[in-house]
C-alpha cells in the first residue's frame, strides 16, 4: 500500500487529511508547504501534526517538513521530534543530515516535484482528501 502526499498549511487540512485516512484506512504522508520551516518553524509543524494525529489516533500518517536549503533548520526540526525532514541544499550536505537523522531513527529526503494534493485552496478539505485517497 503505498502512501500518497497530501500538502497541509493549517491544522484543519491536517485534520481533514486524517480523517479521510481513517475512513478509508489508508497511510498518508502529511507535507508541510514548501519552506515553510523557516517562516513558522518545527515547533509549529511538530504541534500541528500531534494535535492531528491526537484527533485520528488510527490513522496510518508520516509528516514531512520542508526546510528548503536551511541546514541549521533540519538540525532544529530533527531536535524537536520531526520524523522527516525536507532539504534542497547540496546532496552531500543532505547525505550528511541524514546521517544525523538515522542516529534517532529519522530521515532527510532531498527536495524534488512537490506532488500531491496541495490542499491551499481548497473550500472542502476533507471531501478533497477523501477523494483523492479514494483514487487507485
Amino acid at each position: 500500500m503505498s502512501e500518497r502526499r497530501i500538502i497541509v498549511h493549517s491544522l484543519e487540512h491536517a485534520r481533514a487529511a486524517l480523517e479521510a485516512a481513517a475512513a478509508l484506512n489508508k497511510p498518508v504522508i502529511l507535507m508541510s508547504a514548501r519552506g515553510i520551516a523557516s517562516f513558522m518553524g518545527p515547533l509549529w509543524f511538530r504541534a500541528l501534526i500531534d494535535m492531528a494525529r491526537a484527533a485520528r489516533p488510527e490513522a496510518k500518517c508520516r509528516a514531512v517538513l520542508d526546510c528548503a536549503d536551511e541546514a541549521g533548520t533540519v538540525l532544529a526540526a530533527l531536535r524537536t521530534g520531526i520524523e522527516r525532514a525536507r532539504f534542497g541544499g547540496p546532496e552531500e550536505t543532505r547525505a550528511r543530515l541524514d546521517e544525523i537523522a538515522c542516529q534517532i531513527g529519522a530521515s532527510v529526503e532531498a527536495a524534488g516535484p512537490y506532488e500531491g494534493l496541495d490542499l491551499l485552496d481548497t473550500r472542502e478539505p476533507e471531501r478533497a482528501c477523501h477523494e483523492f485517497l479514494a483514487r487507485d
